[in-house]
């Protein structure tokens, strides 16, 4: 059976599920909501674990195949990764087009992606899933082929599928490694620019672009209430309020039971995180299953080795809160901090914060600085904090906080401006 939604353009879904709690098939069903599709109803059996054949069990298979054809049930979706038998018995019983729930985020993740390289990822990420799983695609993937441009009428249908995947995998890797080069020589130039770097990172939906638009005013960011809106890395200057510029970037969004496919063919955009001299862990405060999700955030940044980064976690979406639903927040994580990105509440509060956090890991030192070379001092205003400065005959004296390897460059070309302490 075909298995493409948008291929079909499938609407009414049932939902399959082993698990008794609601919060990943609500999840489930925003992700179906992105490929304009409604779930109908969810079906659940508690199961220590998922029927080998079925996934659920056979006779409760079996009695939802009139309810289908009743409600009218256009496919049906398992809330977890199914094999190749299990989607094909529960496709033979039931009737209509089975896809699980790393399928149904592999489509969103087509749908959403804009740039060259995120499609490349995509169709990777696609490739990696489908490849063990064509096994038991049916009949038409075993018929024996030949003719002209084939490998020769022995050569099975389905090996020559495989191979063409193989090949296509290998191709898309050259391609995303070339253009990682390019990411790579980018990182290095703005590591040379000496700019420190801020990551916002959490469970998608949390705001992130929403913040990164606030937070840089720059009102062409796309900001969407969907899932996985973003799938590229944003990058965007922000000026400090100790007068510094940092570089800001929003990343594609975290979810549970997140596809190692896709985590494998985005590892190279999720790796810019691990270059990031803060990362602010952004959470939906309103969500109820919020504990959850710092959880499944926390898990994929330790996957991605960046767990070592310094972190501040922020609560957003506090314009929906009580004061006291705020203050509970606030007794269980009271290093937290806590904003509304659409009304603009905290965010001062955070860039201090984040100014201290930065400020932490550096050098304090003084210099003289001549009136010859005041141009010098307003270059690197981006990149120091200047935490004083007082006026003396023919110049400045300036006491600027930065990172030792900047304070080394400022005091070459301030023609070995006199160091007067160190801090």
């Amino acid at each position: 059976m075909d298995r493409t939604i948008e291929a079909t353009a499938l609407k009414r879904v049932l939902v399959l599920t082993i698990e008794s709690e609601e919060t990943s098939c609500e999840e489930l069903a925003g992700l179906l909501a992105n490929l304009d599709a409604e779930v109908v109803e969810v079906v659940r059996q508690r199961r220590e674990f998922p029927d080998s054949r079925f996934y659920l069990g056979r006779g409760k298979v079996e009695s939802m195949a009139e309810k289908i054809s009743q409600l009218g049930i256009d496919y049906v979706v398992v809330d977890d990764e199914i094999s190749p038998l299990q989607a094909k018995n529960l496709e033979n019983i039931l009737k209509v087009p089975v896809k699980d729930r790393t399928q149904v985020i592999l489509d969103v993740f087509a749908r959403h992606a804009t740039t060259k390289e995120g499609k490349l990822q995509v169709e990777l990420a696609q490739l990696q899933y489908e490849l063990p799983r064509l096994v038991g695609e049916g009949r038409s993937l075993s018929r024996l082929g030949g003719g002209v441009g084939t490998r020769g009428p022995g050569e099975p249908k389905l090996e020559e599928r495989r191979r063409q995947i193989r090949e296509r995998i290998n191709m898309l890797r050259k391609e995303l490694n070339e253009l990682k080069k390019d990411r790579d020589q980018q990182r290095k130039l703005r590591s040379d620019n000496e700019l420190a770097t801020v990551s916002i990172v959490g469970y998608t939906n949390a705001g992130k672009s929403c913040l990164l638009a606030v937070l840089s005013s720059d009102p062409s960011i796309t900001v969407s209430s969907k899932l996985f809106s973003t799938l590229a890395p944003v990058v965007r200057r922000v000026k400090l309020p100790n007068g510094r510029v940092a570089l800001f970037k929003d990343t594609v969004g975290f979810i549970r039971k997140v596809p190692h496919t896709i985590i494998e063919a985005f590892r190279s955009t999720l790796e810019e995180i691990c270059y990031s001299d803060v990362i602010i862990l952004l959470v939906d405060a309103t969500d109820p299953e919020y504990a959850e999700k710092i959880r499944v955030a926390e898990e994929v940044l330790t996957e991605l080795h960046a767990d070592a980064i310094p972190r501040l976690l922020v609560f957003n979406k506090i314009d929906l809160l009580t004061e006291e639903k705020i203050e509970l927040l606030s007794d269980m994580y009271p290093s937290a901090l806590f904003v509304s990105a659409l009304k603009r509440k905290g965010i001062d509060v955070l860039l201090n914060e984040l100014c201290r956090m930065l400020e932490k890991s550096e050098v304090e030192e003084e210099f003289f600085v001549d009136l010859d070379h005041m141009h010098v001092l307003e270059k690197f205003r981006e990149k120091v904090a200047i935490k004083k400065s007082v006026f003396a005959d023919r110049g400045l004296i300036v006491r600027v906080k930065a990172r030792e390897s900047v304070l080394k460059k400022l005091a070459i070309l301030l023609n070995g401006g006199i160091k007067t302490c160190e801090s």
